[in-house]
């Protein structure tokens, strides 16, 4: 067995990890002329460009959780608990600044200085490049708990320090000296923030107020109350209009207009949870926002009254997801239900690709009056419990059904569109207490099948969700609550299970009940592939049992794990049945030699799983984790030696895969060291070590002399010539491209003749300059071509008596 712990699969990467409560941190690159905004998740931190919220970089993970981030010019600094660390290329760790007794909160780059401070009230200055503790402060917390930190533009090493209770201190950190300190407003400070004005900047407490203060007169300038609970974030907009935004841990935020003095507009529920951060970019009309309900927003102010719209969102669960399923047939798209009750799809390709459907509501009718009075919490849904796709005809009308916590009626959704869908199944009748339990889509995608806690077991209509039936007499199927409902292919079966210990098969046109098999325990949950006929059940006594739809007989039984068993998922073919329980194992099981051949340990218990299509990912959900966490199909990219695992087989540890950066986002830093040759391990003392390059790449080397003689140039290279802005042309009444003689013999001095525009007369007249023909058949001819009259003229001369001259 691998050290790794896995012999089938290995842990590839992480999808929809994005933000949590830690304040963001805003960098400029001058090369690229780019920000970009470094969010805190969980033990390292992620790196997204602006313009696209492409992860650019994931740094090393560090021994615990990040409080705290800051970032300068140079270098991110990130505090997890009492330790301080400094990473360069935003991956890797280039310094460690221990000193402090408690933790770390608040961090401020300085400079050549980094500012901390922790709980205990200790603030100390380090030298960013020696690590040395250049100054130490110590506040009594009672007195002056620290709670934010800024630097004032324009003042040399000066710190303004805010406390819990209310009143500022200025400090001088090189002097060490207390310069002034400022009474408060009677309120605790959460946040300080330099306003574009030098000498003012703006304070948030933790009453909801918002103070503009000159901190050099000492002077209150204007205030605004907003009435969401304390001041979470502010910042400032430095594009042209004075505006100033504020966060509040209820979601909302709000925008402040200095000129006027009054409120310009607010975005309600911006984020689910608390606003973490809010940034203006410097010069330019966005802001980013972070929270901790796993999301990244970029707003952009160009609405008219000065209100902005989202720009980009990258955005996952804000609660632990607890089902998920592929969606289609290429095994790119996973659907994600979660404890939010949102129903998202995340892509394995490109986190672009990524689709949020959105949260379920009661009435799409009443969403619409909830500006009249209905609250926004009364609208929406219960987490999703269960759910079903198909692709079959997503593109005619909804393809996902899904049931939802403590509710009887289920909901449609649509998967191209977004959104949830118009129907609401619920069957007639229904008893009063009963909720939805399990749900099935047919492979034809025209129906749905719904049981329920009632022993109830629907069929509705998906096109016009109708309802089209029941199973069982007495419109019940089973004597307790649904457990598991699936269809074969071909419609003719329906298959039902439910915890009066019962597998039950049913006609699915004539809804006629077949057979029923008795179980040694009640089902936990049940998984049929189709396309083989093997249905896998999850018993509550911690064993599978494998039934043959065909032959309706058990032909395999599994017992190895010690908790109740969450999910399992078939592989492409078949063959493999991979079952994920609370003992917080994974275990692949091999149907056609009945034995265990792959199982390893996670550090917390997987509730979901799904196998791609494709065979390649194997996704899963965990407690307490906001990700989708995918694992790599050893046996697609060479031979994997699978043998039965012993009863008494102790799987080992694997850990829980990362976030990659793709490689088209990837963040190039001119400040990297080239790659170094690493030469091959010497097998021994006494032999020869052979490189690991092919053959092309050494056997030159005996040539090298020969082989650069032979490629000297023989002269320097040559700019090609510059091609002419405007093609030459060669005068006339036709349009035609001069030729490379033609231009070269042509004058470039145009002929003022050229450019004039003559008529048929002028030519005639022309050419009867240089031939010397009678002026007056001339005239005859010129006026017989143009019809004026037939009779013959008479020359004007000869009217005038022989007069020679023509007037």
């Amino acid at each position: 067995m691998p050290a790794g712990g896995s012999s089938l699969f290995s842990g590839f990467r992480v999808l929809g990890l994005y933000s949590n409560h830690v304040p963001h941190a805003l960098r400029y690159h001058l090369k690229h002329r780019e920000f970009y905004v470094v969010t805190a998740v969980g033990r390292s931190f992620h790196t997204f460009n602006v313009n696209r919220l492409g992860i650019v970089a994931v740094s090393n993970s560090l021994p615990d959780d990040i409080t705290c981030l800051a970032a300068d010019r140079m270098l991110v600094f990130a505090a997890t608990g009492r330790l301080i660390s400094a990473f360069a290329r935003n991956k890797e760790v280039v310094m460690h600044y221990n000193g402090h007794e408690q933790e770390v909160r608040l961090l401020l780059p300085l400079g050549d200085q980094l500012i901390s401070a922790d709980s205990g009230g200790d603030v100390i200055v380090w030298d960013v490049q020696s690590g040395e503790v250049y100054l130490r402060l110590h506040f009594d917390p009672a007195t002056f708990d620290v709670s934010a930190m800024m630097h004032p533009s324009t003042y040399l090493n000066k710190v303004l320090l805010g406390s819990s209770q209310g009143a500022l201190q200025l400090w001088n950190i090189k002097t060490s000296k207390l310069l002034f300190t400022f009474a408060g407003w009677s309120a605790g400070v959460t946040v300080l923030q330099q306003s574009p004005a030098v000498d003012v900047v703006g304070v948030g407490t933790a009453t909801g107020r918002i103070i503009i203060h000159n901190i050099r007169l000492d002077e209150t300038l204007m205030s605004f109350t907003q009435d969401w609970g304390p001041i979470t974030s502010l910042s400032f907009r430095t594009d042209g209009p004075p505006t100033v935004a504020s966060g509040s841990p209820q979601g909302h935020i709000a925008f402040w207009d200095l000129e006027r003095r009054q409120l310009i507009t607010q975005h309600r529920h911006a984020h689910r949870t608390s606003i973490a951060g809010a940034t203006f970019l410097q010069g330019e009309p966005i802001l980013v926002t972070n929270g901790a309900d796993n999301a990244i927003k970029v707003w952009i102010f160009d609405q008219e009254g000065g209100g902005a719209r989202l720009l980009r969102i990258r955005q996952g669960h804000s609660a632990p997801p607890t089902t998920i399923h592929h969606h289609g047939n290429d095994g790119k798209n996973i659907l994600s239900a979660g404890q939010d009750g949102t129903l998202q799809s995340f892509s394995t390709v490109h986190e672009r690709f990524n689709k949020n459907l959105g949260h379920g509501s009661v009435n799409k009718k009443k969403e619409k009056k909830k500006k009249k009075g209905l609250t926004y919490e009364e609208l929406r849904l219960p987490a999703i419990t269960a759910f079903s796709s198909s692709v079959t005809r997503q593109s005619d009308w909804d393809g996902i059904v899904a049931c939802h916590r403590d509710r009887l009626a289920t909901t449609t959704w649509n998967y191209q569109r977004c959104t949830m869908g118009a129907h609401h199944l619920q069957p007639p009748g229904s008893r009063r207490g009963a909720i939805a339990t399990a749900v099935n889509i047919t492979s034809c995608g025209n129906f749905a099948v719904i049981g329920s806690s009632c022993g109830r077991v629907d069929v509705y209509n998906l096109q016009s969700g109708l309802h089209r039936g029941c199973y069982g007499d007495d419109e019940k199927a089973h004597n307790g609550v649904v457990r598991g409902i699936a269809t074969d292919t071909l419609n003719q079966l329906t298959l039902t299970t439910g915890s009066d210990w019962l597998l039950k098969f049913w006609r699915f046109k004539s809804k006629k009940l077949e057979e029923e098999m008795k179980l040694n325990a009640a089902p936990a949950s049940m998984k049929l592939h189709r396309e083989s006929g093997m249905l896998a059940l999850a018993l509550d006594d911690f064993t599978l049992v494998v039934v043959d739809i065909e032959t309706r007989r058990v032909v395999r039984k599994f017992a190895g794990h010690h908790g109740n068993i969450n999910d399992m998922t078939f592989s492409p073919d078949g063959r493999w049945l991979v079952t994920v329980a609370m003992d917080c194992t994974i275990r692949t099981w091999d149907l056609p030699s009945g034995s265990l051949v792959d199982c390893f340990l996670v550090a917390t218990a997987p509730v979901s799983v799904s196998l791609s299509p494709t065979g390649d990912f194997l996704a899963t959900a965990h407690v307490d984790s906001l990700g989708l966490y995918l694992w790599t199909n050893k046996s697609l990219c060479g031979p994997v030696g699978l043998r039965p695992l012993p009863a008494d087989y102790q799987p080992a540890v694997e850990t829980l895969p990362g976030v990659t950066v793709e490689e088209t986002e990837q963040e190039v830093n001119s400040e990297e060291e080239e790659d170094v040759y690493q030469s091959a391990e010497q097998l021994g003392a006494e032999l020869v070590t052979l490189s690991l390059l092919p053959e092309s790449r050494w056997k030159s080397l005996l040539h090298l002399d020969e082989i650069k003689k032979r490629n000297k140039p023989v002269a320097p290279p040559a700019a090609p010539a510059a091609a002419p802005f405007f093609l030459p042309t060669v005068p006339g009444l036709t349009p035609r491209f001069a030729t490379q003689t033609e231009h070269e013999t042509q004058s470039k001095v145009l002929n003022w003749g050229v450019l004039s525009q003559r008529s048929d007369f002028i030519c005639t007249l022309e050419s009867a300059l240089t031939t010397g023909s009678s002026p007056s058949s001339l005239f005859i001819t010129g006026c017989h071509r143009h019809g004026s009259f037939e009779p013959p003229l008479v020359p004007v001369g000869e009217r005038l008596g022989g007069a020679t001259s023509i007037i």
